[in-house]
């Protein structure tokens, strides 16, 4: 068992998990996801110099010379035959050959609030944060953009409707649990849809804690980390004030946690290797949630750990 980690500083494997550092495999910048998909070889890496693919486990990596260099997301259609990658600025790509040639989604653009998708941390632009496709719907997409919302295409990417209402718009990770039910970690709270985001329900009203970045469901429990306030104030005595929260109802309780590295380290990614939980922090460090419930240290990485992936 292997596990691909995206940090500041490109992306990093480890071997094990009982304590080894990783390994550097790819030189590619700010990486964002790095993602497996059901009936598609290999693990992808979406980063801010390009999209690209490994089919020997990490060894040696292809670029897929999406259009725009900066790629923040990537998901596979069920059938593993269409391949979408969402940039910054905020636009959405999609292959029918993996990776060989793109074609751009116009009708992502065609969205009301789309003039409307800035900040000026992010150079008075946006980014496609997250995607997402349930395989009981496999035409549905589900994109989450930082900053501007979720929105959701009911013809593989083709055409868009917005469903941000009641959501706050600064979008990190959409969790798809079902075909209707999402989580969306949000700059500004927790939120979680039963119906596709036509409605919202904030989860983290008992927490004083409102930065999210993603969200996990592992054997019917939900996982999440927060930090009081945003990267800037990550710095100092405190460091990231963090929070680590498990729930065993779909976010309507959660229980406040302890893991190595915290409150000072704030965790921002999550994977799983089907009987243990593995979680990243904004330091690099690896932690591992055990059958019996503790987390322990698992290794390290440079430069924060922004995205897992187990192989």
């Amino acid at each position: 068992m292997a596990i691909i980690a995206g940090t500041r500083d490109g992306v990093y494997r480890f071997a094990d998990d009982d304590g080894t550092d990783a390994e550097q495999v790819l030189d590619s910048g700010d990486s964002l996801r790095v993602r497996t998909f059901d009936g598609v070889a290999g693990v992808f890496a979406a980063t801010t110099s390009g999209l690209y693919r490994s089919r020997d486990g990490g060894d040696t990596w292809a670029d897929l010379d999406v259009p725009r260099a900066e790629v923040y997301s990537v998901v596979a259609s069920p059938d593993g035959e269409r391949l979408y990658a969402g940039t910054h600025p905020a636009h959405l790509y999609v292959s029918t050959d993996l990776g060989e040639t793109w074609r751009e989604l116009d009708g992502f653009q065609d969205l009301p609030t789309r003039d409307d998708w800035h900040t000026p941390r992010h150079r008075n632009e946006a980014h496609v944060r997250s995607l997402g496709v349930h395989p009981d719907r496999p035409d549905r997409m589900i994109a989450g953009v930082e900053v501007g919302g979720v929105h959701v295409s009911d013809d593989r990417g083709e055409t868009w409707t917005e469903r941000r209402d009641g959501l706050q718009d600064d979008v990190h990770h959409v969790l798809v649990i079902g075909p209707e039910e999402y989580v969306a970690s949000c700059g500004g709270g927790l939120y979680r849809t039963a119906d596709a985001g036509r409605s919202w329900t904030r989860l983290d009203t008992d927490f004083d804690h409102r930065y999210f970045r993603e969200a996990a469901l592992v054997g019917g429990r939900l996982y999440a980390a927060a930090a009081r306030d945003p990267p800037g104030s990550w710095r100092g005595e405190t460091g990231a004030d963090g929070v680590l929260l498990e729930s065993t109802d779909r976010g309507e309780s959660f229980a406040d946690v302890s893991y190595p590295g915290g409150p000072e380290e704030v965790v921002l990614a999550w994977t799983h290797d089907g009987e243990s939980v593995y979680a990243g922090t904004n330091e690099g460090r690896l932690v591992r949630r055990s059958a019996d419930g503790a987390w322990t240290d698992a290794g390290r990485a440079p430069d924060g750990i922004r995205a897992l992936e187990s192989l």
